[in-house]
């Protein structure tokens, strides 16, 4: 009711006065048509609709025969092609690999305040702690 109205009163009315937008929605008005401004459609997702199978992604196969895994390096081939490189005898191996640790990190409590590695874990330990107090927090 308050748009026919609007209409009436507008129809004899000098549209060269109004600035260029004005002009624009008086126009639209006196034509009987109501303009609107939506958002842009929504881009459809790929195969995400009902009837859609999900394609389930396959990992490499995993090999459990004990004779080729103690005489093998399995996993360790890069190539397409070609096989697992064979394990060697101990002896040719350098004796630094076999005094690795890799076992679990240590703990602070364990490290020498005097070494490298227990002013690193000092820091990342800060910086966790640091990080949980402010969770969620805008600084």
């Amino acid at each position: 009711m308050a748009l026919s109205n609007v209409l009436k009163r507008l129809t004899g009315v000098n549209l060269h006065l109004f600035s260029s937008h004005a002009r624009l929605g008086v126009c639209a008005l006196v034509s009987k048509s109501v303009q609107i401004r939506g958002y842009a459609k929504k881009a459809a997702a790929k195969g995400k609709g009902k009837g859609m199978v999900k394609d389930v992604l396959k990992g490499p196969e995993v090999c459990k025969d004990p004779v080729r895994l103690t005489s093998h390096a399995v996993g360790v081939n890069i190539y397409k092609q070609g096989e697992d490189p064979p394990l060697k005898p101990q002896e040719e191996y350098p004796a630094w690999l076999f005094e690795l640790d890799l076992g679990p990190p240590k703990k602070l409590q364990e490290l020498d305040t005097e070494s490298y590695e227990y002013w690193k874990q000092l820091r990342k330990e800060h910086i966790w702690r640091f990080n949980k107090l402010h969770k969620g927090k805008k600084i």
